[in-house]
């Protein structure tokens, strides 16, 4: 009767631990899933950038050195995002990619700033498209990153509590997620866009 019982505590403990390592896994899914989602705003953003100073650059021939640095800061976005896609789990590129982005969102208030005083380019049909697009994809990084962090903090939550935190140790694959974070005061200011 006693070896039994003994039976039944090993047995229900093996099956609490695959159960916490189960939830560890769905919810490590979950925020590498948000990243994914991330990814293909931050993409459509990038691919927008170039169209947006060709366009540009007809009317702005003047700031070339504003234009060259939109491209510059979307070529390190566009390697940070690779990196941070490869391992979304890896918090160094995740706050690396956090920094790229802020950059380039920096870089393009910088843009904005310096096409109005353009009438000729605010004017233009196909750059009033291309601003509404990135404004558009903007609000969608916006919700995704969201998303992502939110998955993120019930990962971390949950892995960091007792007991999952130490059988979450034991397999030794259940690192802390890193939040995306925008780092620059001046890249958490709405870009205006305005006609």
């Amino acid at each position: 009767m006693g070896t039994l019982i003994f039976i039944g505590v090993i047995v229900a403990v093996i099956i609490y631990i695959i159960a916490v390592y189960n939830r560890l896994i769905a919810l490590k899914n979950r925020f590498k899933n948000g990243f994914a989602q991330i990814d293909v705003q931050l993409q459509r953003r990038h691919d927008l950038i170039p169209n947006l100073v060709e366009t540009a650059k007809a009317y702005m021939s003047h700031e070339k050195d504003t234009l060259t640095q939109v491209i510059e800061a979307r070529n390190q976005a566009v390697s940070a995002k690779k990196a941070a896609a490869e391992h979304p789990d890896d918090g160094g590129a995740v706050s690396n990619l956090g920094k790229a982005e802020s950059l380039l969102s920096g870089s393009l208030a910088n843009f904005f700033a310096l096409s109005e005083n353009y009438p000729d380019l605010k004017a233009n049909d196909t750059m009033a498209q291309l601003m509404e697009e990135l404004s558009s994809t903007e609000n969608r990084i916006g919700f995704a990153r969201q998303a992502f962090n939110d998955a993120v903090m019930n990962y971390n939550t949950y892995r960091e509590q007792f007991p999952q935190n130490f059988i979450g140790g034991l397999f030794g694959s259940f690192k802390e997620a890193q939040l995306l974070k925008i780092e620059t005061e001046k890249a958490r200011q709405a870009v205006k866009v305005t006609f």
